[in-house]
């Protein structure tokens, strides 16, 4: 017998499909009640609003996109260039996901405008983090100047995000990890790793 999941995580469940799938704000509340499959009390006995369940959507989010960035970057202990470069082969394989549908942290930005929103307030802070984390790694790799390789990646991530709902880039998305790679080169000195992501992506 399978053990049923709290209404709590099916909500959340039924949230993250229909807001990443369809938007944020083209979601109301009785749609993710009639695919969670439970009771509307429930809902707003768990969440207050719409803005609650949309702050804990983003919440959760940002605790996967950690894991998966610490599952990663794991993979090459005391390597944070070959961490960098890891990232962005990642990166180009989760745009080939049938269901990739962009960064929900950028949708989330872009569709919550006001900065007084919580859950914009959310996406902003992901974003931050995220500068962080690149930035961490670049100086740990010995890049001329840390802050510009994390711009420059930076903007390569959103970049892909975009691309990868409208462009054709290739057999995995291999531009990306090659654009890294490039970019990695130039910053920190070409070697033996960053070439073979460079060709590989050609």
């Amino acid at each position: 017998m399978t053990v049923k999941k709290p209404a709590r995580e099916r909500i959340l469940d039924a949230a993250a499909e229909l807001f990443y799938r369809d938007g944020i704000r083209a979601v109301g509340v009785d749609t993710v009640i009639a695919r969670s499959g439970v009771a509307k009390m429930s809902l707003y006995r768990n969440f207050a609003s719409k803005d609650e369940l949309v702050c804990a959507y983003l919440e959760r989010n940002i605790a996967q996109h950690a894991a998966w960035w610490d599952r990663v970057t794991a993979r090459h202990p005391d390597d944070p260039r070959a961490q960098m470069q890891a990232l962005f082969t990642a990166l180009g394989h989760w745009i080939d996901h049938p269901k990739f549908q962009g960064c929900p942290f950028t949708s989330a930005a872009a569709e919550l405008r006001d900065p007084a929103n919580p859950a914009h307030a959310l996406a902003v802070a992901h974003k931050r983090m995220v500068r962080d984390r690149l930035r961490a790694l670049a100086a740990a790799a010995g890049a001329d100047c840390p802050e510009r390789l994390t711009a420059q990646l930076q903007l390569l991530m959103e970049g892909a995000y975009a691309a990868g709902r409208a462009l054709d880039l290739g057999a995995g998305n291999g531009a990306v990890a090659s654009a890294a790679a490039a970019l990695i080169d130039r910053a920190c000195g070409a070697g033996p790793a960053g070439r073979k992501i460079l060709n590989a992506g050609q």
